[in-house]
C-alpha cells in the first residue's frame, strides 16, 4: 500500500485545502503561503504545477465547477478562474476585512455560496455577481457550506455547534430546520479545532448526509425528519474526525483523524481499509476523485498526498453508480394492508411513496441496498427491485480493559488504578513498558524493553500482568511479573493456542501489609502471589495461580466485556444475549470465587439506556463498583451473601457542585467510602494524556433528593455509613461485631439522635419511633427517651421506653445479624443427592409434635412379662389372702396375714432385679385386676378418667385423710386402758397401707441365738423346717427380671368403678420411690 501513496510538499506548513475538478483530471491545493497550485492527475508527484499568485494572504477555501474554479483567502476576497487555468478571471466578492471561511458551488455550477467571519452567508450568481441572496439568522460565523444534490438545499455548519439547513429554491430563502448538538461548538477561529472539517456531506441519493459529531463518531442525518439514523464508529478512533469525503457513488466514506485515514463502507458501517498518516501533522481536507480510484488529502504540514487505488480490485468501484449509491438510505413506505376483497387501497391526496425513516423510530433504518455492493446488475431482484429489512442500530460495547487508553502520540496507558499505572511507548520495532506505583514504600517502579508489543495490561496487588496479540507464527502469550520476588524465576509466561487472542486480564490477591521486597519469611512473598484470570477469544475464563499453575477453565456465557479482580473473587462483565432495540447493552456482572469457583452473584448492570460501561473496579472496602457514561457510580452491596446482592447508586457526578457551569468529565481510578479518586478531563477530552496528570479526590454523596440543608446531610451520611457497616460486618465471618464496628455504630447513633431531636422539636412522633428502632444500643434508646421527655412528649416517651424494654428482652442487633447469617447459611446449604439403589433403610422418622397422638408414659410394673419371678412370689402371698376371705366377699385381716405380709423381703427382690441389665417390653393389655361391669350397667359419666400420659406415682391424699380420722378417734379413746387400748392401736396400724400391695415394711432384724420351733415362721418368711433344710432355690430363672430402677409404681384408683390400665414407658434415669416404712405388728 505504501507504493501506491505519493506525497509532495505543496505548500508551507499551515492550513492546507484540496479539491478536484468536476472531471477529475485536475486537483487544486491552497495553503498558508497564499498560493494555489494546479496538479495534473495523470502525472506523478514530481511534476511542476501551475500556480495562481493573486491572493495576498493564506488560502482558506477552494471549490470548482465545470467551467470555473474558485478560491477564498484571508484577504477577504473570492476569486474565480477558468477551468485549469491559473489566470484570474473575475473577483466574485470582497468581504471588507472579513476572512473567507467557506466556498461552495452548487451542482449546476451557476451559484456559489460564500461564508465569512460574519454571521451572514451570501449566494452569488456566477454569471452575474451582482445577483446576491443573503442568508441571515446565524448566531455565530459559519465554518463550512455544502449543497444538496438537487441544489435546493444549502447546509451551513456554524461555529456555535448548529447545522442550519436552508431552502433556497425560491427567491426568499427560508430555514428548513436547525440541528443542534451534533457537531462541536468552536468559537475561537484561531483554535486548532476550528480547522476541523465539519461539513455535512450529502449522499448522492439526497436522503441523508454524513457529519463528524462531537463524540468522535460519524452520524447520518436523514430528511425530512432530520433525525439521526445511524452512526459510524471504530475503537481505534480515539480523537476527533478532522476531515470527511464521500465517494462519487456514495458507497465509500473516507475519514481522517490524528493517526491516519479510514475508508468505511456506508452499507456495512465498518472500516474496510486503513492508512497510517503522519503523527506530527493534522489532515485538514480530504477528497475522492470523481473519475478514478484515487484519494487525496492535505495536512497542516503543507504536504499533499495521493493514495492511488485505495479500493482494492474485486471491491465495488468508488466511481461507477450502483444500486447502493443511487438509493442508499431511501425510506420506502410500508405497503398498506390489502382489503378484504383483495383490492389495493386508494391513496389519499398528498401521499408520497417516499416516507421518512422516522416513521420507524430513531432506532431503525431501512436497508434497501440489495445487491448494492456488487457491480453486476444482473442479480435477481424481488418486488420493486430492493430488499427491505429493519435492523437495530444499538451497537454492542466492545471488550475493554479498565484503566486503559488508546494510543496517543505513540504512547498509551495499559492500566491505571490505585496501585499504580502501566504505560507503553511505541518505538516502531519494540515497546518500552513503564510500571509505576503510587506508594513507593512497598514497591519499586521499573521499566523494560518489550519486543512482543504488549497491548493488554493489568496491575494487581501481587503482580503486573501483560498480554500481547498473535502475529503471524507467533501466538498470543501472557506475562506475569510478581512484585519483589526473592526468586530469580518469579516471572512466568502462559502461551495461548494458535489463533486465539487475549480479550482481558485481571490479577487478584491480598493487600500487602508490609514491603513485598522483604525477603524474610514474614514478608510479602509468604502470603502468595495472588490469582490470575485470562479471558480469551475462545469464550473461556482461564484461572491460574500466582505461580503459573493452571487451576480451571470456565466457559463464559455470551460476549466478554471486561473484568476486575479483588482479594477473594473476580467480577466478570459479559453480555449473555444481544443488545436491545431501545439502546440497552444487556450487560451482566458475575462474581466468581477464587477458592472453589462458586458463582457468588450474577446481577445485571444498572446502566441507563443509550449509555455504556466506562470503568469497573474494586473499592477500598472490597466491593465491586462501576461507572458509566451517564455519570453514575454504583457499588454492589450484600455481595458476600450468595444471590442477595444489589446495586446501590453511590454518586451522580452530574450533580457535583464543582461541575456546575463547567465542561468537564471524570476518569475514575479508585473508589472508597468517602471519595472518588479520578482524573478530571476538560472539554471534549475522554482519557488522560501525557505527561501523566495528577489524580484528584471528589466527595462521595448519595444522590438523595431531599434538599433540606439541616437533615439531608445527616440522612445521607447515615445511609452511607449504614451501608458500609453492613459490608464490614459481612466480612467478619463467624464474628458478628468488633470493637471498630462498635465505635462506628456509636457514632451512627449520635447522628440518629440528632435526627430524633429535630423530629421531637417538630412533633413528628412516627419519625421519632422509626429512628429509635434504628438505634443500636440501649443507652442510645434511653437518650432518645430523655429527648422526648425534654420536649414534654410523655406518650412518645412511654413508647420509647417500651422499645427499650423490648430491645433488652430480645437479641441485640449484633446477635440478630449472626442469627440471620446462620439462617442464610442453612438456606444456601448443599443439597445431598441420594444414590440410586443404595439406601434400603426405612425412611427416617419425622418428629411432628403437633400431629402426634397423646400417649401415656410407659413404665415397668410388676404385671409386665419381665417381672414373672416377682409375681410368682406374690402369688403365694395372695393364696394366704384367699384363705382369710369372709363369706360376704370382704377381706378378713388377722394376725397371721400381717405376719406373712411383713415377712416379705422387698430388699431381696430389688437385689435380684438389679442383676438383670436388659428388659423385655411387654405388649399393652387391659388390667386383669380391674372389676368388670355387669351387663346393662352404664359407666359413670362423671367419673374422673385416669391421665394416662402422666407418670404413675403414689397419691398421699387418701392416706392423709385416713390417718387424720384415725388420729382423731385415737384421741377420743385415750381413756381406754389395758387390752382394749392395744387392740385399737393394732387395728389402726393394720388399716394403714403404705407398701406396693399393702405389704408391711421390712421387719426388724432377727435376733440371734434364739432357735425356732417346728411350725413357727421366721421374720424372713421361712419356717423352721425350711431353715433346717437350707436355702430355698428360686422357682424361675432370673434372666428375665428387670432392673430395680424400672420397678413398678401404683396409682390409687376409685373403688366404685372399674377401669383398665396400660403399661407405660419408663422415664430415663427415674429414681425409684422410697416408700415410708410401715410399723411392725403389735404382739398378740
Amino acid at each position: 500500500m505504501a507504493s501506491n501513496t505519493l506525497t509532495n510538499s505543496a505548500h508551507e506548513p499551515g492550513y492546507t485545502c484540496v479539491a478536484f475538478s468536476r472531471d477529475g483530471k485536475l486537483s487544486y491545493t491552497g495553503g498558508s503561503d497564499s498560493l494555489v497550485r494546479i496538479w495534473q492527475m495523470d502525472k506523478d508527484q514530481y511534476q511542476e504545477p501551475e500556480v495562481a499568485y493573486e491572493a495576498d494572504e493564506g488560502i482558506t477555501a477552494i471549490a470548482s465547477s465545470n467551467q470555473y474554479w474558485f478560491s477564498g483567502s484571508k484577504d477577504s476576497e473570492v476569486r474565480s478562474y477558468l477551468h485549469g487555468k491559473p489566470n484570474l478571471h473575475a473577483l466574485v466578492m470582497g468581504a471588507a476585512g472579513a476572512c473567507i471561511q467557506a466556498v461552495a458551488v452548487d451542482p449546476a455550477g451557476d451559484r456559489v455560496a460564500i461564508a465569512t467571519d460574519e454571521t451572514t452567508v451570501r449566494i452569488i450568481e456566477v454569471k452575474d455577481v451582482a445577483n446576491v441572496q443573503v442568508l441571515n439568522g446565524h448566531k455565530k460565523c459559519v465554518r463550512k457550506l455544502t449543497w444538496h444534490p438537487s441544489g435546493t438545499l444549502l447546509t451551513a455548519s456554524g461555529a456555535d455547534g448548529t447545522i442550519t439547513v436552508w431552502n433556497v429554491s425560491d427567491r426568499a430563502p427560508v430555514i428548513e430546520t436547525l440541528i443542534d448538538g451534533i457537531i462541536p461548538a468552536v468559537a475561537d477561529t484561531e483554535a486548532p479545532e476550528f480547522m476541523h472539517d465539519c461539513s455535512a456531506l450529502w449522499h448522492p441519493s439526497g436522503q441523508h448526509f454524513f457529519v463528524a459529531s462531537r463524540t468522535y463518531d460519524i452520524v447520518s442525518i436523514s430528511r425530512p425528519n432530520w433525525v439521526k439514523t445511524f452512526s459510524l464508529s471504530d475503537p481505534s478512533v480515539t480523537g476527533a474526525t478532522t476531515a470527511l469525503a464521500l465517494s462519487n457513488n456514495g458507497v465509500y466514506l473516507a475519514s481522517a483523524y490524528k493517526d491516519g485515514v479510514l475508508i468505511w463502507s456506508t452499507q456495512t458501517k465498518h472500516v474496510l481499509w486503513r492508512h497510517t498518516g503522519s503523527p506530527d501533522a493534522l489532515i485538514t481536507q480530504i477528497a475522492f476523485s470523481p473519475s478514478q480510484n484515487l484519494l487525496a488529502w492535505a495536512d497542516t504540514g503543507g504536504i499533499l498526498t495521493w493514495w492511488r487505488d485505495p479500493i482494492p480490485a474485486g471491491s465495488p468501484d468508488p466511481v461507477k453508480s450502483t444500486a447502493a449509491g443511487g438509493m442508499q438510505g431511501v425510506s420506502v413506505k410500508r405497503k398498506s394492508t390489502p382489503t378484504l376483497w383483495g383490492d389495493d387501497p386508494v391513496k389519499a391526496d398528498g401521499d408520497d411513496i417516499l416516507e421518512t425513516a422516522g416513521d420507524y423510530g430513531d432506532d431503525w433504518i431501512i436497508d434497501d441496498i440489495g445487491t448494492g455492493m456488487e457491480d453486476d446488475r444482473g442479480e435477481r431482484q424481488t418486488g420493486d427491485g430492493f430488499v427491505k429489512e429493519m435492523v437495530s442500530i444499538t451497537k454492542a460495547q466492545p471488550a475493554f480493559q479498565p484503566g486503559s487508553t488508546p494510543m496517543d502520540g505513540k504512547k498509551r496507558y495499559l492500566a491505571y488504578n490505585m496501585v499504580g499505572w502501566i504505560d507503553i511507548t511505541d518505538q516502531d520495532t519494540h515497546h518500552i513498558v513503564n510500571v509505576g506505583f503510587h506508594d513507593l514504600s512497598t514497591r519499586k517502579s521499573y521499566h523494560f524493553s518489550d519486543p512482543f508489543k504488549y497491548d493488554v495490561g493489568y496491575l494487581g496487588e501481587r503482580g503486573a500482568l501483560l498480554a500481547c496479540p498473535p502475529e503471524q507464527d507467533h501466538p498470543a502469550q501472557v506475562l506475569y511479573k510478581p512484585y519483589g520476588s526473592w526468586s530469580s524465576q518469579g516471572d512466568w509466561t502462559y502461551i495461548l493456542p494458535s489463533g486465539q487472542h487475549v480479550l482481558g486480564l485481571s490479577a487478584g490477591g491480598e493487600r500487602s501489609m508490609r514491603s513485598l521486597r522483604d525477603p524474610s519469611s514474614s514478608g510479602g512473598d509468604i502470603q502468595g502471589q495472588g490469582n490470575v484470570v485470562i479471558a480469551t477469544s475462545a469464550g473461556d475464563l482461564t484461572f491460574l495461580s500466582g505461580s503459573g499453575l493452571e487451576r480451571i477453565m470456565l466457559g463464559l456465557e455470551g460476549e466478554y466485556v471486561t473484568m476486575a479482580a479483588g482479594e477473594e473473587y473476580v467480577v466478570v462483565v459479559h453480555r449473555p444475549g444481544a443488545t436491545t432495540i431501545d439502546g440497552s447493552q444487556g450487560l451482566m456482572a458475575t462474581l466468581i470465587s477464587f477458592d472453589d469457583f462458586e458463582v457468588l452473584q450474577a446481577k445485571p448492570l444498572p446502566i441507563p439506556k443509550s449509555h455504556v460501561l466506562k470503568w469497573i473496579g474494586i473499592t477500598a472496602e472490597g466491593s465491586p463498583a462501576i461507572y458509566d457514561t451517564a455519570g453514575f457510580v454504583h457499588i454492589m452491596i450484600n455481595f458476600r451473601r450468595p444471590n442477595r446482592a444489589s446495586w446501590a447508586r453511590l454518586l451522580d457526578t452530574n450533580t457535583l457542585e464543582r461541575k456546575q457551569g463547567k465542561d468537564e468529565s471524570y476518569w475514575p481510578v479508585g473508589l472508597s467510602q468517602d471519595t472518588l479518586t479520578c482524573v478530571i478531563l476538560k472539554g471534549r477530552q475522554e482519557h488522560p494524556g501525557f505527561p501523566r496528570p495528577l489524580t484528584q479526590e471528589l466527595p462521595v454523596r448519595l444522590p438523595f433528593r431531599n434538599k433540606d440543608p439541616g437533615e439531608s446531610v445527616i440522612e445521607e451520611k447515615l445511609a452511607r455509613e449504614r451501608m458500609y457497616i453492613n459490608l464490614a460486618r459481612d466480612a467478619l465471618g463467624d464474628e458478628s461485631t468488633s470493637s471498630e464496628l462498635d465505635k462506628r455504630e456509636i457514632e451512627l447513633d449520635k447522628s440518629i439522635l440528632k435526627l430524633i431531636q429535630a423530629a421531637c422539636k417538630s412533633d413528628k412522633a412516627p419519625r421519632v419511633l422509626e429512628l429509635t428502632r434504628r438505634l443500636h444500643f440501649t443507652h442510645s434508646i434511653a437518650a432518645a427517651s430523655q429527648l422526648a421527655g425534654f420536649y414534654k412528649l410523655i406518650g412518645l416517651q412511654e413508647k420509647i421506653d417500651a422499645i427499650k424494654r423490648w430491645r433488652e428482652a430480645e437479641r441485640s442487633p449484633a446477635e440478630e445479624a449472626r442469627e440471620r447469617r446462620r439462617r442464610l447459611e442453612q438456606e444456601d446449604g448443599y443439597m445431598e443427592r441420594p444414590k440410586l439403589l443404595q439406601n434400603f433403610n426405612a425412611p427416617p422418622k419425622i418428629e411432628r409434635p403437633g400431629l402426634a397422638r397423646s400417649a401415656g408414659t410407659v413404665e415397668r410394673s410388676e404385671f409386665t412379662s419381665a417381672n414373672v419371678p416377682i409375681r410368682l412370689s406374690d402369688a403365694r402371698y395372695a393364696q394366704t389372702l384367699v384363705d382369710s376371705t369372709s363369706p360376704d366377699g370382704k377381706r378378713k385381716r388377722d394376725d397371721t396375714d400381717d405376719f406373712a405380709s411383713n415377712s416379705f423381703d422387698a430388699d431381696a427382690k430389688r437385689r435380684v432385679i438389679d442383676e438383670i441389665d436388659a428388659s423385655i417390653p411387654s405388649p399393652k393389655r387391659d388390667n386383669p385386676f380391674a372389676r368388670k361391669l355387669a351387663d346393662g350397667v352404664k359407666k359413670n359419666p362423671f367419673a374422673r378418667k385416669p391421665e394416662v400420659s402422666k407418670p404413675i406415682q403414689k397419691s398421699e391424699s387418701f392416706f392423709n385423710k385416713v390417718e387424720a380420722v384415725e388420729d382423731d378417734q385415737s384421741k377420743r379413746a385415750t381413756n381406754k386402758k389395758g387390752k382394749g387400748k392395744e387392740k385399737e392401736k393394732e387395728k389402726k396400724e393394720l388399716s394403714r397401707q403404705t407398701t406396693l400391695f399393702g405389704l408391711p415394711p421390712k421387719p426388724p432384724a432377727e435376733k440371734k441365738g434364739k432357735p425356732l420351733k417346728k411350725g413357727e415362721v421366721s421374720e424372713t418368711g421361712a419356717t423352721g423346717g425350711e431353715l433346717a433344710s437350707g436355702p430355698r432355690a428360686p422357682d424361675v430363672e432370673m434372666l428375665n427380671v428387670v432392673p430395680s430402677s424400672e420397678a413398678a409404681t401404683l396409682v390409687e384408683t376409685q373403688g366404685t368403678e372399674g377401669f383398665s390400665t396400660e403399661d407405660t414407658q419408663p422415664i430415663e434415669d427415674e429414681v425409684p420411690i422410697e416408700w415410708e416404712a410401715s410399723p411392725p405388728p403389735s404382739p398378740q
